[in-house]
């Protein structure tokens, strides 16, 4: 079986470029592991960013689509100490430049905008090799056998493109991020509720934090941080939600009753999201017939840039290939040179974040950059 042009991965990057691949006239082919766009869960809110995020949904022709999305009051922040006392909060006035939308339904509208047959569902990438002359084989679990022209891995952190252009490998950070979900709120869980507020909640310490969203339907989204080893965090028995969150929460020992319930609490998880990276400068030579965007390319700690880059990543290759159809491998050179400065010194930023959040000076740190403007005010941490 042959494709012209094969993308790895149904994320958002992924989906974007073959809607901006689409609108130009050109077909393209999404491989996704997964057997249907509800075999899993798609996370909860993302603020989209109106400098990157935003432009790549206007490139995919989905703009108004978004707007419709947006959920109202999701843009105000709050910052806490463990005991619960307010250090600053900002306030969603709806005239700033990072709207909260649910990750599920943004992904809704860019499924729904590609042909019907523009995604082959339970196609999972186990190996690719390049054949020459740009030209590349898939291997799928099960055997199936695809050639392509044109190869992008767009199939996140643990890509089986990348070591096609790089020996990269993610790297444990060192951070681990308990993720747990609260439901009606406003009647069960009316102290947590009001600490979180409307949009998004940040109560931090040295070495930790509990941060939380406000989500459509009453549910609060949290997520206790945690700098401890990996074999910390693979000692805690998920399984038995009780005993785990009770281990969390002892890591918390002393904080906000308010905040501590985001943790115990919490009728679903805690699920582990162990937080991996690849050099913040990570880059690769030119290899023809291949490249990466979104998490293959430039994983980094959670700064809520992770989504807005890979839709932008997306819609800045999909436009580099509509505008040099004739000559791919000029696309993609440049395509890669403006996606390497921009992903180092989004990578950066991200570090500074993290130290900001966790380090020696958190909460206060953080609040005294927010106050004096020197930092955008983050939302979502994807």
């Amino acid at each position: 079986m042959h494709t012209p042009v094969a993308i790895i991965g149904a994320g958002l990057g992924g989906l974007v470029l073959a809607r901006v691949l689409h609108i130009n006239g050109i077909a393209a082919t999404v491989y996704e592991g997964d057997t249907s766009a509800e075999a899993r869960s798609q996370g909860g809110m993302l603020d989209i960013h109106d400098f990157n995020g935003q432009l790549g949904l206007k490139d995919a022709g989905l703009y108004e689509e978004f707007l419709a999305l947006i959920h109202p009051g999701g843009q105000q922040s709050r910052f806490f100490d463990k005991d619960g006392t307010l250090l600053m909060d900002n306030p969603d006035d709806g005239t700033g430049g990072r709207p909260e939308v649910p990750r599920g339904e943004l992904r809704r509208i860019l499924l729904e905008s590609l042909p019907e047959d523009a995604v082959r569902w339970g196609h999972k990438l186990t190996s690719a090799r390049s054949l020459g002359d740009g030209r590349h084989e898939l291997i799928f679990a099960g055997g199936l056998k695809v050639t392509t022209d044109l190869l992008i891995g767009a199939d996140g952190a643990w890509s089986k493109v990348r070591p096609l252009l790089s020996d990269a490998v993610p790297t444990y950070s060192g951070l681990v991020f308990f993720e747990t979900w609260l439901h009606d709120v406003d009647t069960r869980h009316a102290d947590s509720a009001e600490v979180v507020g409307g949009g998004s909640m940040f109560a931090l310490a040295p070495g930790k934090g509990i941060m939380a969203h406000r989500e459509p339907n009453a549910v609060l989204h949290a997520y206790a941080a945690l700098q401890n080893p990996l074999d910390w965090v693979d000692g805690i028995d998920v399984s038995d939600r009780a005993s785990a969150a009770s281990r969390i929460a002892a890591e918390f020992d002393g904080w906000a009753p308010s905040l501590r319930a985001l943790i115990t609490a919490s009728e679903v998880g805690p699920i582990p999201r162990t937080i991996h990276t690849l050099p913040e400068t990570h880059r690769w030579s030119r290899v023809p017939g291949v490249t990466l965007l979104g998490d293959a390319a430039h994983l980094m700690v959670p700064s809520g840039e992770g989504a807005n880059l890979a839709i932008y990543d997306g819609a800045e290759l999909g436009k580099a290939i509509a505008a040099s159809s004739d000559n791919i491998e000029a696309a993609l050179l440049a395509y890669e040179g403006e996606l390497f400065a921009r992903s180092a010194s989004a990578a950066i930023e991200a570090s500074e974040l993290t130290r900001l959040l966790f380090g020696e000076t958190a909460p206060y740190g953080l609040v005294e950059v927010f106050e004096r403007g020197l930092l955008g005010t983050q939302h979502s941490l994807d």
